[in-house]
């Protein structure tokens, strides 16, 4: 044999074991990977607010996914097939309560096995009365009870929202407890910056606004405010009255209010009309229902803004 033959035998039994090992180091370390992306907790947040709250509390060790579309309104959404299967495989689903989500009730038919962290939990529940349609004459008309939902409109209540969830994180993977509890207690900082400049800023001005959907009662409570509505119900969709139209314009006439308040998700054309009434202007008031430009208190902060106009 000579030597040339000898030396080529002697680098294959050499490489071969190198590159089976860098074959097999690469498996493992993309092994090692996939383990830890399904190590996260798997989250579904059903709308905007609870997204980005999860979002701030779980950072790189929780996957949040988003389970209302961005630009579709939560109130009257359902889930697709899809948005079940998807639920199906979360750890947990992050819900605001309070009748927000009318398809909770549905999720053990849907086979769900996981946890459901209602964020209003602590949370005192303004009620509402809602005159029902009643088709049927053999039935007795009468007022209907149920919740107003809009709790993370108000800063001070979206704190417990942020603090419910955090704890849910901290029981299902305790070993990142204080991971889960510190940026909670980071996130609910910046909240007590931004409840106590709303304080400031419209604590010498006006109480009384114009909003186009009951969805700021909890906000106008925290900061000593009047909230006035063209839609009186807690969902934003339907065509006033004309009665009411008129109601809205009279009420705006006698307390000289002259900013008429739309929202970001809805045709502006109603509170348009009743603005060109009065001689007054619209802005937009966001009840912050779908994802848009900049976070929760960027946006709280544009709210407040367009209410300073309006107010102060």
């Amino acid at each position: 044999m000579s030597n040339q033959v000898k030396i080529a035998i002697i680098a294959i039994a050499i490489v071969i074991p190198i590159t089976s090992y860098s074959v097999w180091a690469s498996d493992s370390n993309l092994q090692f990977q996939n383990q830890n992306e399904s190590n996260k907790i798997q989250a579904i947040s059903s709308f905007y607010p609870l997204y980005e709250f999860a979002q701030k509390i779980g950072q790189d060790r929780v996957d949040v996914k988003l389970l209302v579309p961005e630009g579709v309104e939560p109130h009257d959404w359902e889930p697709t097939i899809q948005d079940v299967q998807k639920m199906q495989k979360a750890d947990l689903i992050i819900i605001n309560g309070i009748g927000f989500e009318n398809w909770v009730d549905n999720l053990k038919e849907m086979n769900y096995q996981g946890i459901v962290v209602d964020t209003s939990n602590g949370i005192i529940k303004k009620k509402i009365f809602e005159e029902p349609n009643i088709s049927d004459k053999s039935k007795t008309s009468h007022e209907h009870e149920s919740g107003d939902p809009h709790i993370w409109l108000n800063p001070v209540l979206a704190k417990t929202q942020i603090q419910n969830i955090a704890d849910s994180f901290s029981k299902i993977d305790p070993k990142n407890k204080s991971f889960y509890q510190t940026n909670a207690k980071n996130y609910k900082d910046e909240l007590d910056l931004l409840n106590l400049k709303i304080k400031n800023d419209l604590s010498t001005c006006s109480i009384d606004f114009i909003a186009f959907h009951d969805a700021f009662s909890y906000f106008a409570d925290e900061y000593d405010l009047n909230q006035h509505t063209i839609i009186s119900s807690n969902n934003p969709h339907g065509e006033p009255t004309a009665k009411t139209l008129q109601n809205v314009i009279n009420t705006a006439r006698e307390l000289n209010i002259k900013i008429i308040f739309t929202e970001d998700t809805i045709d502006p054309k109603v509170s348009e009309v009743i603005a060109n009434e009065i001689g007054g202007k619209i802005l937009v008031l966001s009840p912050l229902e779908s994802s848009g430009k900049g976070d929760y208190i960027s946006r709280m902060t544009e709210n407040l803004e367009n209410l300073k106009e309006a107010l102060c």
